[in-house]
This record gives structure tokens, C-alpha cells and sequence, in this order.
């Protein structure tokens, strides 16, 4: 099974995705005239604006579902896996592809608004609807629902689970299947809940563990402040091959930290769509900006923090694959959370291995639960016209076997299968997005305009001249210019 899956991520995790990943944020930077920057101020401000609706949720809520999304064991266990396999320059590609894709992700969550629909009395969309209205090719938008169903409902809940599961077995000693069945039993309650179930939970839990992870970093980096200049120093040379010890492995350095990046922060890979399309908002491009930021929070900050509670601490070993291992702190611990641990022990014995598992299983968690919403959203996607009730209960069903299963299976076996999904979502989405730039430049522009007028914008779909924009066609007054929503 191993080999398969190895087999099958050398194909889709070529160089190919590596740089058009890449090559993808940087185009968007520039055509947004770095968007992530210049609305840097206006963030805050449209994170806590609008309410939620009986058909959609805040904006706040529709951040935390989506960082729920992205803030999960890449953030602990995939820096690690990074570090151990790219050394540390692998930590400035992370950054890089954070930064960049902050501007995949504005593209492609506007895109989730601009093509959203109102279904069964809730919001919908993500890339299945956006390739079929925008792009309206039905095949394509088909193929991406039935390849995110399997990669978040199979693929990807077993990652999460499984570096729970041994976070906690290293932390209490509890055995994998003792904590899988607890997951199932928690991950059961809040998905049967709805939507709004996963947005309450996400809104407490996220910010509530991000916060309190960051802190302890920043205790631990302070209270090894004379240690942070060489730590900057070396991520930054490895990161160009300019260190004695890592020059020879620049290759595997920008390969993991683009993989782990991709896999952390999600920019590009189709998943922040979804959440973003569930928001009330009055333009799509508030949404968009909101988005970008969830990139920085989860890689510049609670990555970052990762990667210096790990390198600061010097607890980490470095074997890139098919080379002699560089550096050995740790014996024989399998790259993941055990790194992490590891660090915080060094400085606070006792308390480290808890802390780091705690935070995993808020983190992670809240990942499975944003896994079931995508997966759901597609589903609902494929049964428009259809209402097959079932299948929403055994899609319930399965993600909760995944999960068990994930937490029982070995770590490598984990982390392939969920690189597979990963893989197959981004291919399929950034060829989308791309296809689709003339529009949400449109929407941007459109944006803009409004804002340096002094008005708070609101949009125009007919106006702009982007059709099947169903939603915003049907339920604004275009003869009001405040686009008051319709009441009947």
C-alpha cells in the first residue's frame, strides 16, 4: 500500500506542482499589485464586520471555519517533517509560499463568493460551482467534488487523526485506539450538529489554542533570545544553499517547505473557497481579503512559532531522502509532533509533551471538522437536483471510520495518503483559478473603485458584467443603491 502511495505522490508532487504553485502566487501578487499587503489595515476591519444570517455565517465565523481548515497538524507535525527532510531553509519557503499565497488565496475564496448559490437555506460554494458557472464546464466541476469528497471525507481526516493520536500516546501513554474512538465519539456530536454546530466550535476553539501556541513560543524564543540571530541566520543560508552543512540539499529545502507550505496554509488548494462562500458579506472581495489573512495567521505565525520553538531549542535531526542524515539531536523520534514536544520539554520538562498534544488535538480537530464541511458542501454539489438524504449519512459515517482508522495506522501511510489529496485538489483548482483571473480582477477593480469613493462596497454582478452570478442576481434589488437584500 505504501509503495503505491509513494509511487502515486511522485507523480502528482513533481516539480510540476512545486513551481507552478509558485509561479502561481507570484503572478497573483503582482496582478493584484500585492494585494496582501496594500489591504493589510482594511483586514481587521472586515473580519468583524456583518452579521450572520439564518442562511450564512460572519465573517469571523466563515475565518475561524476556514482556519480551522488550515491551522491543524501541518502547523506542529508538518514544520517538523519539513525541517527533518529540507532542513531548515525549508522554514523560508514556507514563508514564501505563505506570502504568496496569500494572493491564490484571495483569488480563489472571492471566486467562492462570486458563484455561490443558496441551497436547501444555506449558503454554498467553492470550486465545483465556480468551474461550473464561471468556467461551465460540468465534467471538470464534477471531477473536483468527486476528488475533494475522497480527499477530505477519506484522504486527509487520518493525518489529523493519526498525529493526535500519537502526540497523546507520547504525552499520557494512551493507547492510538483508545483515542481514536474518543475522536469519533466528539467528531460524531458536532457534525450531526450542521454547519453552524462546526462554525460555533470553530469560532471558540481557534483563535481561543492559536493564541495561547504562540505564547508559549514567544516565552521560549525570549527566554533563548541569544540563540534567535544564528536561527535567522542559518534559515535563511540554508534557504540558498549557503550553509556548509545544508548547501547540498536547496533542492529538498524549497520541495518541502512549497509541500508542508501548501499543505499548512491550503493557499491554491481549493479548500478556503468553501468557508468563504458560507459568509454573509455584501462584495465578494471583503471575503477575499479576509482569506488571505487566515494564510498569514497560519503560517507566519503558528508555523513560525514551530519552527522556532524546534530550531532554537536545537531539537530536530535533518536526513533528506536518498542522503546522509546531516543532523542527529534526537535519535531515532519520527519527524512530527514527538520534534515539537521534544522543544517545549527541553525548556519546560514536564509540561512540553502535554502542552503540545493538547494543542494538537484542538488544532487537528478542528481540521477534521472543516475536512467533513468541504466534503459536504461537494456532496451537496453533486445532489442538487437529486436529494439523496443518504448520502449525507454515510459521508458522516465513513469520515468517522477514516478517522479511527487514521489514528490506529502507521504515520508515513498517513501523511502519503493525505499528500495525495492534497496534490490531486491543487492541481485541479489552481488550472481553475487561472482560467478564471479575468473576472476576479474585475471583482477587485470593482472593489476598489467603491472604497477610494468614500461607499461601503456592495456588488454589481450584471453591472460588472460577470454572468451566473445566480445568487447575487436573485436576491439583490438592483433598483435600490444600497442593494437591500429582497424581503419577498
Amino acid at each position: 500500500m505504501e509503495q503505491i502511495v509513494n509511487w502515486l505522490n511522485g507523480i502528482i508532487w513533481s516539480q510540476a506542482l512545486i513551481y507552478l504553485c509558485l509561479g502561481v502566487g507570484l503572478f497573483y501578487t503582482i496582478a493584484t499589485r500585492f494585494l496582501q499587503v496594500r489591504h493589510m489595515k482594511d483586514i481587521f476591519k472586515l473580519m468583524f464586520k456583518g452579521g450572520k444570517s439564518e442562511s450564512g455565517i460572519s465573517s469571523f465565523q466563515a475565518l475561524s471555519l476556514s482556519l480551522s481548515g488550515r491551522v491543524g497538524t501541518g502547523n506542529i507535525a508538518g514544520v517538523a517533517t519539513a525541517i527533518a527532510f529540507g532542513g531548515p531553509g525549508a522554514v523560508f519557503w514556507m514563508w514564501m509560499m505563505a506570502f504568496l499565497g496569500a494572493g491564490s488565496a484571495f483569488i480563489e475564496s472571492t471566486l467562492g463568493q462570486v458563484y455561490k448559490t443558496k441551497q436547501d437555506g444555506q449558503f454554498r460554494g467553492g470550486p465545483a460551482f465556480y468551474i461550473e458557472k464561471g468556467l461551465k464546464i460540468k465534467w471538470y466541476a464534477i471531477l473536483f467534488a468527486v476528488v475533494t469528497i475522497i480527499a477530505t471525507g477519506i484522504l486527509l481526516p487520518g493525518v489529523q487523526a493519526n498525529s493526535i493520536a500519537l502526540s497523546i500516546e507520547n504525552a499520557f501513554g494512551i493507547r492510538p485506539a483508545i483515542t481514536g474512538i474518543v475522536l469519533v465519539a466528539l467528531l460524531a456530536f458536532i457534525i450531526f450538529g450542521g454547519v453552524k454546530r462546526i462554525a460555533r466550535v470553530a469560532e471558540f476553539v481557534v483563535p481561543f489554542m492559536a493564541l495561547s501556541y504562540i505564547l508559549v513560543a514567544i516565552i521560549i524564543t525570549v527566554m533563548n533570545i541569544s540563540e534567535l540571530p544564528g536561527v535567522i541566520k542559518l534559515i535563511f543560508s540554508s534557504a540558498f544553499g549557503a550553509d556548509a552543512a545544508f548547501g547540498g540539499i536547496l533542492g529538498a529545502a524549497i520541495s518541502w517547505g512549497v509541500k508542508r507550505g501548501i499543505y499548512s496554509n491550503e493557499a491554491g488548494q481549493g479548500t478556503g473557497p468553501h468557508a468563504a462562500a458560507a459568509a454573509e458579506v455584501s462584495h465578494p472581495a471583503k471575503q477575499g481579503i479576509v482569506q488571505a489573512f487566515s494564510v498569514y495567521v497560519d503560517t507566519l505565525l503558528v508555523c513560525s512559532a514551530t519552527a522556532f520553538m524546534i530550531l532554537i531549542t536545537g531539537m530536530y535531526n535533518v536526513a533528506p531522502d536518498g542522503k546522509p542524515e546531516i543532523v542527529n539531536n534526537l535519535g531515532d523520534i519520527e519527524p512530527g509532533p514527538g520534534y515539537t514536544q521534544a522543544a517545549v520539554e527541553s525548556i519546560f520538562p514536564g509540561f512540553g509533551a502535554p502542552f503540545v498534544a493538547i494543542s494538537l488535538l484542538f488544532f487537528a480537530f478542528t481540521t477534521i471538522m472543516a475536512y467533513y464541511y468541504m466534503a459536504e458542501t461537494n456532496l451537496a454539489f453533486i445532489n442538487r437536483k437529486t436529494k439523496r438524504v443518504w448520502t449525507v449519512y454515510v459521508l458522516k459515517v465513513v469520515i468517522c471510520v477514516m478517522t479511527f482508522y487514521g489514528s490506529v495506522k502507521t504515520a508515513s501511510l498517513a501523511w502519503g495518503l493525505g499528500d495525495v489529496g492534497v496534490g490531486s485538489m491543487a492541481w485541479l483548482n489552481i488550472i481553475a483559478i487561472l482560467l478564471l483571473t479575468k473576472p476576479t480582477l474585475i471583482v477587485l477593480k470593482d472593489y476598489e473603485e467603491q472604497l477610494k469613493a468614500g461607499k461601503d462596497p456592495v456588488f454589481d454582478p450584471v453591472k460588472l458584467g460577470i454572468q451566473d452570478a445566480e445568487f447575487w442576481e436573485k436576491e439583490y434589488n438592483y433598483q435600490d443603491p444600497n442593494r437591500v437584500e429582497k424581503t419577498g
